[in-house]
Parts: C-alpha cells; structure tokens; sequence
C-alpha cells in the first residue's frame, strides 16, 4: 500500500495538516537531541522527511533511514540532502543494528503501522546508547469532546476523497482514518515506552489532540 502512494506521501501530507507537518517534525528533531556529530536512526524513514530535517539541522550528524518500504526510500534518496543520508531496508520489529549503537532513534507514524509495538519498543530501546533519547511521532484518536463529530468527518470522508483525488488511491487514506481510531491513545502509548524500559517520557499533543510527539530516554546505565 505504501509502494502505491509513495510518489504523492509528501504531498498528501502536507495537505492533510495544512502545512503542519513540517512544525512537528522540526519538533522530533530537536527533541532528538543530537550532539555533533551523533548517530541517529530514524526508524520506518518512509520518504526520509525526519532525517532530512535531522541532517539539515545538523550537518555533522551520521543519519540513517530504514524503513520496510523501498519505494518509499527511493522517493526519499532524490530529495534534496537524500545523497548524505544511510538508506537501509529494515523490519521495524528485527533491527540490524548492533546494541548501544546510536545516541537518538526517530520515528514518523511508524508504530502505527507495526504488528507489534512492543517489539518495535524494545528494537529501539536495544539500539540506543545508554543515556539516548527516543521521539516518536504518530496519530492520536480523537477524544471524547464536540468536536469529535467534525474530526471524524475530516477523517473518514475529506482525508479519502483528498487521497483519490491526490494519490488516485482512496483504499489507502481509508486505512489511515480507520488504523487512527483503533489506535493507542497518548497515554497509552507512554505506558508501552514505559514498560519497554524508558524513562521521563512525556508527550505533546499537537492538531485538536489527533498528533502526539512522544519522548524517552534510556537509563544511563
């Protein structure tokens, strides 16, 4: 599904959020925290939009992108700093990385998107150095309140004809309506980040509480 859409992922998301998109992974980036020259792995990179950022703001960072999806890696390797990022095809949920390897993990709608988010807590947890930090940005369902109804509208009927008209591909912003609804709420998901080993995690809610920017740390020792 996500090969079909690579082409217009960008695109879509942008016009999804109004623009937003950019302010929260600008967001993801700082709360990386990446020192000079620090290794950085954005997990599920898709187009490589975090790592691109990530490298644009830190031009001696060593960033590596990996994600399940080669169609949406090549759509990323021609984008503009594409060249100085580490491209790498990787399962989420089986890392090929060693311990201890980078000093921050990165991830855009990527657990979401897994079979099993714990297992994608404890690849990125094993991954990270003692003392590094992991920032994971993804949807939120929509809390009870008014405006609930006008989200899910947004959600389940502007979202799929935007994605025919954009993509030509409506089944695939279908999925995304569907997959944010039965999803974890933030509270939820620092409780997984939590129990796979994290500490001080908090989040920031973003777009009527429906974006959440998680972040953890690993203990020093």
């Amino acid at each position: 599904m996500f090969g079909q859409i690579a082409g217009r992922y960008d695109l879509m998301n942008t016009l999804m959020t109004f623009g937003q998109d950019r302010v929260w992974r600008q967001c993801v980036v700082r709360e990386a925290r990446l020192p000079r020259g620090g290794r950085l792995l954005d997990a599920g990179a898709g187009t490589g939009s975090i790592a691109l950022a990530a490298g644009a703001q830190n031009p001696t960072a060593d960033i590596t992108a990996s994600d399940f999806t080669l169609a949406m890696m090549q759509v990323g390797r021609i984008r503009a700093g594409g060249e100085r990022i580490k491209w790498c095809a990787a399962d989420a949920l089986d890392l090929p990385f060693a311990e201890n390897h980078f000093d921050a993990v990165t991830s855009g709608y990527l657990i979401r998107n897994v079979a099993d988010s714990h297992r994608a807590f404890a690849e990125q947890y094993r991954v990270l150095k003692p003392g590094g930090r992991i920032v994971c940005l993804d949807t939120s369902p929509p809390a009870e309140g008014p405006l609930k109804p006008l989200i899910l509208f947004f959600l389940k009927t502007i979202i799929p004809c935007l994605g025919q008209i954009i993509s030509g591909n409506r089944s695939a912003y279908t999925y995304l309506p569907e997959s944010t609804e039965a999803f974890m709420t933030p509270g939820e998901l620092a409780a997984g980040l939590t129990a796979a080993g994290f500490q001080n995690v908090c989040y920031r809610q973003f777009m009527l509480g429906t974006m959440a920017v998680h972040v953890g740390s690993k203990p020093e020792t």
